[in-house]
C-alpha cells in the first residue's frame, strides 16, 4: 500500500502535532530557509503554521500541480492573506482534538485521490469541505463555553443540526461515593414535542440503549427503534406512549476524554428529510423519517469526540472553581475566626456588592448607563468582596478586637490597684482606731471612730467615683470635656505601695489609652487596622490568577479609598478608584452601621445607616450616583430577604 506523504517546515513549532500523524503518513520535512526545493511526490498534504510566516515560504516552494491542499493550523483569530488560499484545505485551532485532525488530513488525502479519480463530484467536495467547516466552528465554540448547562445545550442542538434531526438528549457519566458509575439524564431537546424535563439517573448497562452505548463504547445506529433484532439493549417507549410520540430512526454515540473513558452519550433520534418538518403524527413521521447515513454517523462521531474533550475540561474547570471557592470560603472563615464578631461581613458584603453590580448593569440613565459587566465580572467582583477583608490576618488580634480603649488586663490592673487602695484605707483607718483604744482604753472612742468611718467613707466614694469615669472614659464613644478634665485630675493623684513608694493612680500609658477622643483605637492602632488593607493587596497579588479575575487585587486595595483623596492606604483621587471598588465601599460601609452590635459600637437602624452614608455623599467622600441606585433599587435589603 501507497504511503502518502504529509509535508511540514522544519522546525515545526508543535512536535506533538506531528507525532499524532506519523503512525499513518510519511513525514517529509521541508528546509524553512527556502533555499532548496523539495521533490514533491503527489498527492501530498502540507500542514503549516499559519501563525507564522509559513503561507509565505510556502509560496517560494509550492509546486506547480494542483494535486495537494495545505492544512492550517491557526492559534489567533484568521490567517494571512496568501496567493495559495485556494490550496488551503482546512483551517484549524492548534488545539484541534487528535481525531479531528486526523480526520481533517485523511479527507485532505481523499480529496486529492478523488480529484484525480474524478470519482466525486464538485458539489461533494464541497459538501466535504462544509462539514469540516461546520466542524471546525463547532468545536471553537465549545472550546469557548465554560457554563456546563450551556456547554450540553450547545453540543445537543449543534449535533441535532448536522445530523438534521428532530430531537436528542444527552446523558452524562458521574461517579458515586463508593467508586461506582451511572448515566444522569441531563438535557433534552425537541422539534415537535415540549415536555417536561426530570433529571434520573441510568445504569450503565444494557436495560437502556444509552447505558448500553455507555458500557460497550460503540456508536449505534438503529433504522427503526421498534423493530430491533439481536440486541442487548432495550428502547424505552415510555415517552412515546405518554405524548404520542413515534421514535424510529436513532443514533447513539458515547462521549470520550482524552483518556478514552466514556464521560457521556449524546442520543439523537428521528433524522428527517426536510430540517422544518414536524413530526406531529405517525403519518408525518413515515413521510419524513430517515436512518442516519454514514455521514451524519461519521460527523457526530467527530462532533462527540470534540464534545468530549470539551465536556471534560469544562468538568475540570467547573472542578477549579469549585476548590477555589472553597479556598475562599475558608480563608474567609480563617479570617472571621480572628474577630467572631464580624462573623458573616464579608459574605454580606459581596452579595450586596453584586446586587449593587447588577444594578448598575441594568441602569439606561445617568453616567453608568454604558456601563456592562459580564457573568465573569461579576464573578471576579464577587471574589474581591469575599477576600476585601483578608489582609486583617496580618494585624494583632489584641488590635483587631480591640472594644474598649484599655486593653482587657489593663483594665483588670486598674481595678486590682483601686481594690488595694481601698483596702489599704480601710486598714488606715482601722490602725488610728486602735492605736487610739491602745492608749486611750474604751473611752470616748465614738467620736473618733465616726471621723475616721467619715473621712474612710469619702475617701472610698471618691475612689468610686474615679473608677467609674475610667470606666467612662474607656467606652467607645466620644470623650466628653467633663470625663477628660476628670481623667487629668486621677491622673495627678498618686498612692503608697507596699514598699512606701509613690505610683500615680493613673500610668502615663494609661491616661493617654482613655484619652482618645474618639473610638478605640490610637493613631499607632488605626494604623495598624488600615494596614489590613496593603496585607490584603500583597496576598492577593501574588495569586496567579486567570484573565477573567486579574483586577481582583486592585479592586479589594481601594475599597477604603475616597473620591477626594482622603481615603487609605494609597490616598487615590476619584479617577483612580475602579468602579468596582466604589460599590464594595458603600457596600461595605453599610454592613459595617447595620452589622449586629460589636464590643466597639451598637448596631445602627438601617434608615440611621442610609443617612449616615447619605452624609458621606455630600462630603464628596462617596459615590453620589452608585449610592441613589443603591437606595433606589432598595440593594441594601438583600441580605435581609435572603
Amino acid at each position: 500500500m501507497m504511503v502518502s506523504n504529509l509535508y511540514y517546515f522544519r522546525p515545526f513549532a508543535h512536535p506533538a502535532i506531528l507525532r499524532r500523524l506519523a503512525n499513518a503518513y510519511r513525514l517529509v520535512p521541508v528546509d524553512r530557509s527556502g533555499k532548496h526545493t523539495p521533490e514533491w511526490k503527489l498527492p501530498a498534504v502540507f500542514i503549516a503554521d499559519a501563525s507564522k510566516d509559513d503561507m509565505a515560504l510556502l509560496e517560494q516552494v509550492a509546486p506547480g500541480s494542483a494535486s495537494w491542499h495545505v492544512v492550517c493550523l491557526l492559534d489567533g483569530d484568521a490567517p494571512p492573506k496568501s496567493r495559495l488560499d485556494d490550496r488551503v484545505f482546512a483551517i484549524l485551532p492548534f488545539r484541534v482534538p487528535a481525531a479531528a485532525l486526523e480526520k481533517t488530513v485523511e479527507r485532505a488525502f481523499e480529496n486529492l485521490r478523488s480529484r484525480e479519480q474524478g470519482r466525486k463530484t464538485r458539489q461533494e467536495l464541497q459538501r466535504v469541505a462544509s462539514d469540516l467547516g461546520t466542524l471546525n466552528r463547532i468545536g471553537v465554540a465549545l472550546s469557548a463555553e465554560r457554563n456546563t448547562d450551556a456547554l450540553l445545550e450547545l453540543i445537543l442542538a449543534k449535533s441535532r443540526d448536522i445530523t438534521c434531526c428532530d430531537a436528542g438528549s444527552v446523558y452524562v457519566v458521574e461517579e458515586e461515593v463508593e467508586g461506582r458509575k451511572h448515566l444522569v439524564f441531563k438535557l433534552t431537546q425537541s422539534d415537535s414535542h415540549v415536555a417536561p424535563f426530570t433529571q434520573i439517573t441510568l445504569p450503565i448497562d444494557e436495560t437502556s440503549v444509552a447505558g448500553y452505548a455507555a458500557k460497550t463504547r460503540e456508536v449505534l445506529n438503529v433504522k427503526d427503534a421498534y423493530r430491533t433484532r439481536n440486541v442487548h439493549f432495550r428502547p424505552n417507549r415510555d415517552f412515546d406512549r405518554k405524548f404520542g410520540y413515534r421514535t424510529k430512526s436513532m443514533l447513539v454515540v458515547p462521549m470520550k476524554n482524552h483518556q478514552d473513558e466514556v464521560i457521556g452519550v449524546l442520543q439523537l433520534i428521528n433524522a428527517k428529510k426536510h430540517r422544518a418538518a414536524k413530526l406531529t403524527s405517525l403519518q408525518m413521521v413515515q413521510q419524513e423519517v430517515i436512518p442516519f447515513s454514514k455521514r451524519s454517523q461519521e460527523l457526530a462521531a467527530s462532533l462527540a469526540s470534540q464534545a468530549g474533550v470539551a465536556l471534560e475540561n469544562n468538568l475540570l474547570y467547573r472542578d477549579i472553581q469549585n476548590l477555589f471557592e472553597g479556598f475562599v470560603k475558608a480563608s474567609v472563615s480563617a479570617i472571621e475566626m480572628r474577630d467572631p464578631t464580624t462573623l458573616g461581613h464579608s459574605q454580606r458584603v459581596a452579595k450586596l456588592t453584586e446586587s449593587l453590580a447588577e444594578r448598575v448593569d441594568r441602569t439606561d440613565t445617568g453616567p453608568y448607563k454604558d456601563i456592562h459587566f459580564t457573568r465573569q465580572d461579576i464573578l471576579e467582583l464577587r471574589y474581591a468582596s469575599l477576600l476585601h477583608d483578608f489582609g486583617k490576618v496580618g494585624v494583632r488580634e489584641e488590635v483587631l478586637v480591640k472594644g474598649k480603649k484599655l486593653y482587657p488586663g489593663r483594665m483588670e490592673l486598674i481595678q486590682k490597684r483601686f481594690l488595694y487602695i481601698m483596702k489599704a484605707l480601710e486598714f488606715k483607718g482601722a490602725c488610728k482606731k486602735l492605736d487610739f483604744v491602745l492608749r486611750n482604753g474604751n473611752q470616748n472612742y465614738a467620736e473618733l471612730f465616726s471621723r475616721i468611718d467619715d473621712e474612710l467613707h469619702k475617701e472610698l466614694a471618691n475612689l468610686q467615683e474615679f473608677l467609674q469615669n475610667i470606666k467612662q472614659a474607656n467606652e467607645p464613644t466620644v470623650l466628653a470635656e467633663r470625663t477628660s478634665e476628670k481623667l487629668l485630675e486621677i491622673a495627678n493623684w498618686s498612692f503608697q505601695d507596699p514598699s512606701g513608694s509613690s505610683e500615680p493612680l493613673l500610668t502615663p500609658e494609661e491616661f493617654r489609652l482613655l484619652s482618645i477622643p474618639k473610638g478605640t483605637l490610637d493613631s499607632e492602632e488605626r494604623r495598624q487596622i488600615e494596614t489590613h488593607v496593603t496585607h490584603s493587596f500583597e496576598f492577593l497579588r501574588q495569586i496567579p490568577w486567570t484573565k477573567e479575575l486579574k483586577n481582583i487585587p486592585n479592586i479589594a486595595r481601594a475599597h477604603h479609598e475616597r473620591p477626594d483623596g482622603s481615603g487609605y492606604p494609597f490616598r487615590m483621587k476619584a479617577e483612580e478608584i475602579p468602579l468596582q471598588s466604589r460599590m464594595m465601599t458603600i457596600s461595605d460601609i453599610f454592613d459595617a452601621l447595620t452589622a449586629h452590635d460589636r464590643p466597639y459600637k451598637p448596631a445602627v437602624p438601617v434608615e440611621r445607616a442610609l443617612a449616615i452614608i447619605g452624609q458621606e455623599v455630600k462630603s464628596e467622600l462617596l459615590d453620589p450616583a452608585l449610592f441613589n441606585l443603591f437606595v433606589e433599587a432598595k440593594v441594601y435589603q438583600i441580605n435581609s430577604a435572603g
